[in-house]
């Protein structure tokens, strides 16, 4: 890294907390380092207490761009001067671009998992989804899927702060979109059982599963799952979570983790700050991704 950073040398970085498992630094610094482009990728722990002064920040010091992740994707748009249309439309970003102190934000992380479900065998295209979450990455996971083709979406969530978004997904995906979408609550487990039965796909769109919610899942028991369903985790670290062990377990057709998603969203906004696509195939190697 030392030989790389110059008197010329571009900040680009990611905001969130807690952040500092992420591979996304050691991602993002590979593949400058592979295209030999002077820029440096940094992690900062950064809530929603803290965020507008870290926007100002940013924008003064000229950071060319940054990603955005828990708790601040359906925060940040109120400090930006653009929202793309998928950034508008979910209500979330995670992908800001920094053009000479005009801030906009994006939303790849929709992309980012359509993609990674390709790249791992999976057509969901025409099919059934049941997700649970309604927070800036399930957001952009329902509206891509939807855009996408997916035939129907059953969303679960908490009757919590997400729960007025999850409405407005609804909302959007069945007025906007050819997909009929469906809002229920996570604790109605007999809906939730009964969905599942019915879907091509299972996906955990929260945060269960990751630190401080490791070793848990956000459906009761091994019972929900079965031998032909595809399960689906946002959550790369750990690489397996319980829900992906469970349907491990049970011999699901496919457990697949985060890390298809964070690759390709990742090179998603790696392309819109440096107008390079991401030497991905490079990445998997050296980050050792498995998906």
């Amino acid at each position: 890294m030392t030989e790389r950073i110059t008197g010329h040398t571009e900040l680009i970085g990611l905001i969130a907390y807690p952040i500092r498992h992420s591979k996304s630094p050691t991602m993002h610094n590979e593949a400058f380092k592979k295209l030999g482009l002077d820029y440096a990728y940094l992690a900062f722990e950064v809530d929603n207490s803290t965020l507008e002064d870290t926007v100002k920040g940013f924008r003064a010091m000229k950071v060319r761009g940054w990603n955005v992740s828990m708790p601040n994707k359906t925060v940040i748009g109120q400090y930006l001067d653009h929202l793309s249309p998928a950034a508008e439309l979910c209500g979330a970003v995670n992908t800001v671009v920094n053009d000479n102190g005009v801030l906009t934000g994006h939303i790849t992380d929709g992309i980012g998992f359509m993609t990674g479900l390709k790249e791992s065998g999976v057509d969901v295209i025409g099919k059934k989804m049941t997700i649970a979450g309604a927070g800036g990455a399930a957001t952009a996971i329902e509206i891509q899927a939807a855009l996408d083709g997916v035939k129907e979406i059953s969303i679960f969530n908490r009757r919590d702060e997400f729960w007025a978004r999850a409405e407005q997904n609804v909302k959007n995906i069945n007025e906007k979109t050819s997909c009929k979408a469906t809002l229920y609550d996570l604790a109605d487990h007999e809906s939730l059982r009964r969905e599942i039965e019915d879907s091509y796909i299972f996906v955990n769109a929260t945060g269960v599963g990751m630190k401080p919610l490791e070793g848990q899942m956000v459906i009761p028991d091994a019972s929900y799952l079965r031998k032909d369903l595809i399960v689906a985790d946002t959550v790369y670290s750990p690489r397996t979570t319980k829900l992906l062990e469970t349907a491990k377990e049970v011999g699901c057709a496919k457990a697949i983790n985060g890390e298809g998603m964070m690759l390709y969203q990742g090179a998603a906004a790696f392309k819109m700050w440096t107008g390079q696509d991401m030497p991905v195939e490079h990445i998997k190697d050296v980050l050792d991704i498995q998906f």
